[in-house]
């Protein structure tokens, strides 16, 4: 198995949480994706995708509809995408993916949580370099789909790894590079393949950093405050 595999499973990609913050991000999803491509999904492939995870995490219609809607109102679906990077105790790189209307609270309540918990907000590029950006998709497994075959049919596309899901017998994880996003779904949609959810990934280009037991608490409650902000989406370290 590839790097992808087994950060993925040193990780375990923990779910957001409450039912209700999983559905504020992928509303946030939902917006976004449709203020940059339009509100009709049939030429929109990023709200195709992201509507399809929605879906996965059983988000009501009602709610997906409403999310899309809100890109077409000016006061309220001017979300943007920032970045923060920063370090935690005992040297643990952090990378903090936002979506937010104000980006002044947003630094202001992430400056605040590193500070809090012995650690300090960054400037741009300082830990990102630790981390390869990826796209990730997640399929149904179709009787007869030879892994090894579609791994070698995807190279062409910007695939890199693709393996069965730990946790779900009949899913199958695809990783390839950022700048391949509309090409993977592009070949998983004329192959007619059960789209499950679409979107992005972190891993870390390094080893992962080894830390006591005590010390990867302390993380890991920097990193649960910083995730319980509103106007975060996804939390990522080199933690071991």
């Amino acid at each position: 198995m590839g790097r992808a595999f087994e950060y993925r499973k040193a990780r375990k990609l923990k779910r957001w949480g409450s039912m209700s913050r999983t559905f504020t991000r992928l509303g946030k999803e939902l917006t976004i994706a449709a203020k940059e491509g339009g509100t009709d999904p049939e030429n929109n492939p990023r709200l195709r995708a992201v509507i399809q995870t929605a879906r996965s995490e059983n988000m009501p219609k009602d709610n997906i509809e409403r999310a899309i809607r809100r890109a077409e109102e000016k006061d309220k679906g001017d979300y943007k995408e920032v970045v923060y990077e920063g370090y935690g105790p005992h040297g643990i790189a952090i990378l903090v993916e936002t979506a937010t209307d104000n980006t002044t609270r947003t630094v202001a309540n992430v400056r605040s949580y590193f500070n809090k918990h012995g650690g300090s907000l960054g400037t741009s590029g300082s830990v990102d370099f630790l981390f390869d950006h990826t796209c990730v998709f997640r399929i149904k497994e179709t009787p007869g789909l030879d892994l090894e075959e579609l791994e070698l049919e995807l190279i062409d596309y910007g695939g890199e790894e693709v393996f069965k899901d730990e946790d779900e017998d009949d899913v199958i994880v695809i990783y390839g590079a950022f700048e391949a996003y509309g090409s993977l779904q592009k070949f998983i949609e004329e192959k007619q393949l059960e789209l499950v959810s679409g979107g992005f990934d972190r891993i870390v280009n390094g080893p992962l950093k080894e830390l006591t037991p005590a010390e990867k608490e302390e993380i890991e409650k920097l990193v649960e405050r910083i995730e319980e902000d509103d106007d975060v989406q996804n939390v990522f370290t080199n933690m071991a």
